[in-house]
């Protein structure tokens, strides 16, 4: 069954910055699927138990130097139990060349041979973040993605009832828009999102009445970002007179995506209110509360109240996003 993400070899080569020393096919047909990149110790040395041949293998000093201390007939003793699983590629750091046993056996299994002048570290480090990146899970939800003094608020509500308008306001007020209509969400690691637009969609606003205007043309290329760390959900919901909204946010909310808890704030919309000004605090409240400070807790100690950190709830809010 095949991968449900993957990065071909020729766009990893051209983003890490890696050379071609042999390339048995086109680059292209090649899929790498696997976030990590593996630095064989004891694999070199037949312990293949947990050796997972579609990782990257990266052959830095340390390795090079047991194999060259080698004979040949080791050599291929060590080398073939591993390039005979067909890794997607091999990867010399610090520009060095492989051993003629090396390149012999490369080319009898058709495994790529790419060098690099960095370092292990770091090409390894360049890889896996890259990879992270690419290769994480992902959903696609109806929304709005903005960055609003550093923050990635995600605004999510039914359709109509101004998310678009409300970005454009935020636009026009110096802060930036990464995507409209259509959010991608990827987990790229434990206790991280980052959202984007699809490529072909990007940048666009629908307003309805207007059409479809591109941000980027009319506001500058200031007022875009191709991508940015979802930090804030903003539920945007018609004004309910029989709902009781919070008016003090002591309570935390949450909404899981992908398995991570993000922050909730439930704002009711409604004429008069001014959304964009709105949301411009609720994401400076937010980096408060990260920093450890809370405006309700403050006021609520003046006023010579105790606070019970019993009666602080958190709770999963059900949305139809």
């Amino acid at each position: 069954m095949d991968a449900p993400y993957y990065v071909t070899l020729k766009k990893l080569m051209e983003e890490i910055g890696l050379s071609a020393y042999y390339m048995p096919v086109d680059p292209e047909e090649i899929r790498v699927v696997q976030k990590d990149v593996d630095r064989p110790g004891l694999e070199l040395v037949g312990h293949l138990e947990f050796f997972d041949p579609t990782y990257l293998i990266a052959f830095g000093r340390t390795e090079m130097s047991f194999i060259v201390s080698e004979s040949e007939k080791e050599q291929r003793k060590h080398l073939e139990p591993i390039i005979g699983k067909n890794p997607p590629a091999l990867i010399l750091a610090r520009s060095m060349e492989p051993t003629p046993v090396m390149l012999e056996l490369c080319k009898k299994y058709e495994v790529p041979i790419l060098t690099t002048s960095d370092t292990t570290s770091e090409v390894t480090a360049a890889l896996v973040a890259y990879l992270n990146v690419e290769l994480a899970q992902r959903i696609t939800r109806h929304g709005v993605l903005v960055e609003v003094y550093g923050e990635g608020c995600l605004l999510i509500g039914d359709s109509g009832v101004g998310k678009s308008e409300t970005a454009i306001e935020l636009i026009k007020r110096g802060h930036r828009l990464i995507a409209d209509d259509a959010v991608e969400i990827k987990r790229v690691s434990k206790k991280s999102l980052v959202g984007s637009s699809p490529e072909n969609i990007r940048h666009f606003i629908e307003l309805r009445g207007i059409g479809i205007i591109n941000a980027r043309r009319i506001f500058g290329i200031g007022a875009v970002k191709v991508s940015e760390k979802i930090d804030l959900v903003i539920n945007l919901e018609l004004w309910n007179s029989k709902k009781v909204y919070d008016r003090m946010g002591m309570d935390n909310e949450y909404m899981e995506i992908l398995g991570l808890e993000v922050p909730v704030v439930t704002i009711p919309v409604k004429p008069g209110r001014n959304l964009a000004v709105i949301i411009e605090v609720a994401a400076m409240n937010h980096r408060q509360k990260k920093m450890g400070y809370n405006g309700a807790q403050e006021l609520l100690q003046n006023l010579g109240m105790d606070i019970n950190p019993e009666d602080i709830t958190t709770k999963k809010i059900d949305t139809n996003w």
